[in-house]
């Protein structure tokens, strides 16, 4: 009877060690996926960053412009109020 208990609790022991074996083999791969991908990650956002590094002189140069623009439809917009004035009369 103890010779059985004995074996009884050796399997039991065994496969909880191998459930546990099991369990860390599939974290240890999740965590080599999740590193590859993070790594990806990284080198994409790098190359965002690098790309885009001259947008605050282009974004200065097309708000000047947008500036002048905007100041001459308000120019625009003044001579057609004053032409609506002249046709309501």
């Amino acid at each position: 009877m103890a010779a059985a208990l004995t074996w009884t609790t050796l399997v039991v022991a065994a496969l909880v060690v191998l459930a546990l074996v099991f369990y860390l083999i599939a974290v240890a791969l999740a965590l080599s996926r999740a590193d590859r991908s993070l790594a990806q990650l990284a080198a994409g956002l790098e190359m965002i960053e690098s790309h885009s590094g001259p947008l605050p002189e282009q974004l200065t140069a097309i708000n000047g412009a947008l500036a002048a623009l905007c100041d001459g439809l308000r120019s625009v917009d003044g001579h057609l109020v004053g032409i609506r004035r002249v046709l309501r009369t």
